[in-house]
């Protein structure tokens, strides 16, 4: 009997009090990758100096990088819709909507298309006003011009 009842004990002790096996370690996880950048955000419609900030210190001639978002370059001569030319406006205010612009030494007409330029100042604070007009030289009024303020410094020798 004693026999039995080691044999029943072993019996259950194999049989019985099974544990859950533990369970197998996670993987390492992966580094998250890093964020891409944010995308630049893309400029509003109108026009901008591609190589000159608002303040900025230059010697004469002035390189003037003239570029337009929303609308296309093309030379003056006809009316298209949604194209135009560049003026620069030495020392002067934009002009409204519909006025043509005149033909003046401060009034400079880049009808050929051109989106570049040297153009000479004296030595000072000026203010240059990119103007967008139609092939008409008829200005597109504020919402399309752009003015910051330069000073020319003495010419290099």
């Amino acid at each position: 009997m004693f026999r039995s009842l080691i044999a029943s004990l072993l019996l259950v002790a194999a049989c019985g009090g099974t544990e859950a096996p533990a369970p197998a370690p996670e993987p390492a996880a992966e580094p998250a990758p890093e964020p891409a950048p944010a995308p630049e955000p893309a400029r509003a419609a109108g026009v901008y100096f591609g190589n000159l900030e608002d303040g900025a210190t230059v010697t004469s001639p002035v390189h003037v990088v003239m570029e337009v978002e929303g609308m296309e370059v093309e030379p003056a001569g006809e009316v298209h819709e949604g194209k135009g030319h560049h003026h620069i406006l030495v020392d002067l205010e934009p002009i409204e909507a519909g006025t043509v612009i005149p033909s003046t030494p401060q009034h400079i007409h880049f009808g050929g298309g051109q989106t570049e330029t040297d153009v000479t100042l004296e030595p000072g604070e000026h203010t240059l006003t990119l103007q967008f007009a139609n092939g008409m030289h008829e200005s597109y009024g504020p919402d399309w011009s752009r003015t910051i303020t330069v000073t020319v410094g003495p010419a290099d020798h």
